[in-house]
């Protein structure tokens, strides 16, 4: 198994942390943006695309702050994580991605984020 790279990705968003935190972090708010359809059972949140799925685990979150989820069938210790910062100077909100990639398929996967995202901000009306 080829080991994955750590990522990190920004974005300024219109929207209130508090809102913001709801979108990433409830399975109504990700399916909005994030797949197509979103449950979850206790830390266990199943992701849906165009009928297939992929579970995830909820490692750890703090509300209006970050969530951050490890795909099941990854047995290495990656993950990815949202993390709301507010600009302590200009109040701009911003949402950090932190997600792993193998080499070859970051470009990739920083380009399937800035998709979502963009889908993220026109439910959010910020695009």
């Amino acid at each position: 198994m080829s080991k994955k790279n750590n990522y990190e990705l920004e974005f300024v968003i219109q929207s209130s942390p508090q809102m913001l935190y709801q979108y990433i972090s409830t399975p109504s708010g990700l399916s909005e943006w994030f797949a197509d359809n979103v449950n979850s059972r206790g830390e266990k949140f199943t992701f849906i695309w165009d009928g297939s799925e992929e579970v995830a685990n909820l490692l750890k979150k703090k509300s209006g702050e970050f969530i951050r989820f490890k795909w099941e069938e990854d047995e290495d210790d990656s993950y990815f994580e949202m993390r709301i910062i507010v600009d302590e100077i200009t109040s701009d909100v911003s949402l950090f991605i932190s997600d792993f990639a193998e080499e070859d398929e970051i470009d990739e996967a920083k380009m399937l984020w800035t998709n979502q995202i963009s889908s993220l901000k026109q439910v959010l009306g910020s695009a």
